[in-house]
């Protein structure tokens, strides 16, 4: 199961980052088709947001055709995204992982190693078009 987060300080609607979660979750293969969504209840209990907020949020993922809701039972998978990329995924992140070991032993806080991952994110993305 899903386990949300919100960052209050990203600028991105609280539905938007639920959406997005969730769609990562499935590029990832975190989630499959048949599984189970928190309940609008859980996640309202666990982030401490509006119920409106999520509703929301599962109502434009079931508009994408990725899950559905069932009445009184909950709100499950309906699509996968998982592409042929999966299995280069975890070596990736291993490295990943190391990269951000040595920008915390270079001195760098959270925010500035965000900070440089998503601009150097956005300058290779640029390059690639």
């Amino acid at each position: 199961m899903i386990d949300f987060q919100l960052d209050v300080r990203s600028g991105v609607a609280p539905y938007v980052q639920l959406v997005q979660q969730v769609r990562h979750a499935l590029r990832l293969g975190m989630l499959s088709v048949g599984d189970q969504l928190p309940t609008v209840k859980e996640v309202v209990a666990s982030l401490a947001i509006n119920p409106n907020t999520v509703l929301k949020a599962y109502r434009e993922l079931e508009h994408e055709g990725l899950v559905t809701a069932r009445q009184g039972v909950g709100t499950f998978v309906t699509r996968s995204l998982v592409d042929d990329s999966l299995p280069a995924h975890e070596p990736l992140r291993q490295e990943l992982l190391q990269w951000f070991a040595k920008a915390y032993k270079a001195g760098l806080d959270a925010e500035n190693i965000e900070a440089l991952f998503r601009t150097t994110f956005r300058t290779a993305l640029g390059a690639k078009r």
